[in-house]
């Protein structure tokens, strides 16, 4: 099938592409024997991959079932076998090398099990759908093409042959690239260039070719058409088989210190920031761990919302954190959080924090629950040590240093007092095995006093890391008297310790934060700092910054590269989200400039509508009405409350034909919610619907005019907009029109 020109048209100011959508039926009549052979062949292939992945399944699955059965048989018979003879030095050295033995073993089973159980999960990804696209490639002139098939994860047969390889491997951007012809693609660092000669799209469920389309470029991607058809789903779906070239210019990108995403309302943030998550993940397979990735998210509801995308790629979630979260994990939930507090505060501290001069009380004791450890004097003391430097990073690092060696001289002081190596003596088995793996039995007054130092180490074991973190300094104290103020915010005491540290996370390599037009000046300089050795990808919408002091990204810009040396920034303009009528109805919104560089791929569909009603009853009659018929619709409808006051209000006037979302909570898959606007922050319903559209409520002014466009874009489908009064002025020529 030969791809098709999508023709263009106006609308309010910015393009609308339209595309068809062909099914395998139109397929086989349109072009009757060639198709038809074509579907039945695709189909063929579709059959053998799963009937072979099948196959590595059940083999799969009996060698992890009989492996752990003959690896731990094995592991007995070698046991068995090591006769511990320490007597001599020659006897000594032979069991210490049989026991080393026994653990090589052990390591190569480990890791042969890990290699199995990883093919297994990565073979039960594909069964639920194989692949989900093919390009034939002409890797050198005169030599015959080949066939790539490409899927969620990749697979090799029995001979390392690549059945379907990762939507993620150098060869996978041909795909991508969209460019017909000569093309290109990365290996190590290389480009290599080939000629496309096919680029065909399934629709494929396990092992049943439903559809295939052959397109060229973007605009004709007839499985994105497709599946922007759909309804919505109560979680984020991974885009893999649809991330368009904008998209996947941003996912497959070259590493760089911070890379800003402006993109419009429904062009796929989001789900490019995931993909782009599980991009890393592939590409530093072997030295990159979950752990070492963080995402913030705008709330625990939007948490929930995309917890299934990485998982279902194969992949584990990041670390993931709202604002408040991250706070909480750090221990400072107890104090107000200084998100929206001054970012003056924090450049006074940064400058005067040179010449600070420390008195006694600013420092502490060590301790481990109500034992002294080091007493504040003696704190007091290493801090005078190194008083010529300032405080700052060197400062803290020498008294650390200092600080652990004095607890090193107080451990071993205590362990060598009669009390403790007569508690030693005492412990019960259990408590012997747990804290030296082993029953004591010493033979003398020195393998008692080693026992004594290692229950000692047990005892204060957290005392080297009080010191690690600066515990030794009253960070409180300090700061209030740097600021002349009577106490600190959370994002102000921890952004003086970042500068009387010098690091925040230090194993932290990318951070990822959505909606970043939501975060205030304060909060970003915190965390730029906190992660200063970790690449950040901020994505947002400067439309979308619905609270007044949120940082523009002209400040967000200049926040990193202070800290980072440079901020790359690239943008998305297509809508994928919403209906033509919609992203018109949004985009009348924005500045004129944005407007014209916007454009949709959506289909044409249902026309937004508009009432206003002087009368209170009629307009709240006419609010249960629209919920009363969204319940007999398809999909998940919302109304979406331009405050959590107006979701109190809504939701005692509308009683059971709501739910009211709270945070922490899971979207359903249909019905009607009831939701304020920062909650609906990053989500997408089939229906919105917005009460209270009235001019005290969206006056004309650039924050009003920003809430409603985040609202409005919260649609895939309907939006229906309802005033209990005069409508907003942001609309008014809606109503007369």
């Amino acid at each position: 099938m030969t791809s098709r020109t999508a023709p263009a048209r106006q609308m309010g100011g910015f393009v609308i592409m339209e595309g068809r959508c062909i099914d395998a039926t139109c397929v086989r009549q349109d072009c009757e024997g060639l198709m038809d052979q074509t579907f039945q062949e695709e189909q063929q292939h579709l059959s053998d991959i799963y009937a072979q992945l099948v196959r590595m399944r059940d083999a799969l699955s009996d060698e992890i079932e009989t492996s752990h059965k003959g690896i731990a048989q094995d592991l007995i018979d070698m046991s068995e076998e090591i006769r511990p003879d320490f007597v001599g030095i020659d006897e000594t050295m032979e069991t210490l090398a049989a026991i080393e033995t026994l653990n090589s073993v052990i390591d190569t089973y480990n890791q042969i099990h890990d290699f199995t159980v990883d093919k297994l999960r990565r073979v039960l990804i594909l069964l639920m759908q194989p692949y989900f696209a093919k390009v034939r490639l002409q890797m050198r002139p005169g030599r015959p093409a080949q066939d790539v098939y490409i899927g969620a994860t990749g697979i090799t047969d029995e001979h390392r042959r690549p059945l379907i390889v990762d939507w993620r491997s150098p060869i996978a951007e041909t795909y991508y690239n969209q460019e017909m012809g000569q093309t290109s693609y990365q290996v190590d660092g290389r480009t290599r260039t080939v000629n496309l000669e096919l680029r065909r799209q399934f629709d494929i469920a396990q092992d049943v070719l439903r559809m295939y389309f052959d397109t060229t470029v973007a605009i004709e991607d007839s499985l994105l058409l497709r599946a922007l058809k759909r309804h919505h789903s109560e979680k984020l779906q991974a885009i893999t088989a649809t991330i368009q070239r904008e998209q996947n210019a941003i996912v497959r990108h070259i590493d760089v210190p911070v890379m800003l995403v402006s993109g419009i309302a429904g062009s796929g943030k989001t789900s490019v920031l995931l993909q782009r998550i599980a991009f890393l993940f592939y590409r530093e397979r072997e030295a990159l761990r979950p752990d070492q990735v963080y995402l913030f998210t705008p709330n625990s509801v939007f948490e929930h919302y995309i917890d299934t995308v990485l998982p279902s790629l194969g992949e584990s979630n990041p670390q993931t954190y709202t604002w408040r979260g991250f706070l909480a994990r750090l221990g400072l939930s107890e104090r107000g959080t200084g998100a929206d507090g001054s970012p003056e505060r924090l450049v006074r501290l940064e400058e005067q924090l040179p010449t600070l001069q420390l008195d006694p009380d600013d420092l502490r004791d060590i301790r481990v629950g109500d034992t002294v450890l080091l007493k504040q004097q003696q704190v007091v003391s290493a801090a005078r040590k190194f008083e010529q430097f300032p405080v700052g990073p060197r400062f803290a690092a020498l008294v650390c240093d200092e600080l652990h060696s004095r607890l090193e001289r107080r451990l071993t002081q205590l362990s060598r007092s009669d009390s403790v190596q007569e508690e030693v003596l005492g412990l019960d088995l259990d408590a012997q095995l747990e804290i030296f793996g082993e029953t004591l039995n010493p033979a003398n007054e020195e393998e008692i006093a080693g026992f004594a130092r290692t229950y000692v180490e047990h005892l204060y074991a957290g005392a080297h890391d009080s010191i690690e973190q600066l515990m030794w300094l009253r960070i409180d104290r300090i700061g209030m008297r740097m600021l002349g103020t009577e106490g600190v915010s959370a994002a102000e005491w921890l952004y003086l310790k970042l500068l009387v540290s010098g690091h925040g996370a230090r194993d932290a390599r990318f951070v990822m934060i959505d909606e970043v037009q939501d975060y205030t000046v304060t909060q970003l300089m915190v965390l730029a700092r906190y992660f200063s050795r970790a690449h950040f990808l901020l994505l947002g919408d400067e439309n979308q910054a619905i609270r007044e002091g949120t940082a523009t990204f002209a400040q967000v810009r200049e926040i990193f590269e202070q800290t980072h040396g440079s901020v790359e920034e690239l943008p998305l303009l297509t809508s994928y989200r919403s209906s033509p009528e919609i992203t018109e109805l949004f985009a009348s919104l924005m500045d004129e400039r944005g407007r014209m560089s916007l454009s949709s791929v959506r289909t044409p569909g249902v026309r937004p509508t508009f009432a206003a009603y002087d009368d209170r009853d009629a307009y709240l009659a006419a609010l249960a009405a629209l919920v009363e018929d969204a319940h007999n619709d398809e999909g998940l409808t919302a109304v979406v409350a331009a405050d959590r006051s107006r979701v109190s209000w809504l939701g005692r006037q509308l009683g059971d034909l709501v739910k009211v979302m709270h945070k922490d909570e899971t979207l359903p898959k249909e019905g009607v919610v009831l939701l304020d606007l920062r909650l609906a922050k990053g989500l997408e319903f089939d229906h919105v619907i917005i009460p209270d559209a009235q001019r005290e409520v969206y006056p004309d002014t650039p924050l009003a005019r920003r809430q409603l466009y985040t609202a409005i874009s919260r649609a895939m489908h309907r939006v229906s907009i309802v005033a209990q009064g005069q409508m907003t002025p942001l609309l008014a020529d809606r109503m007369e029109a």
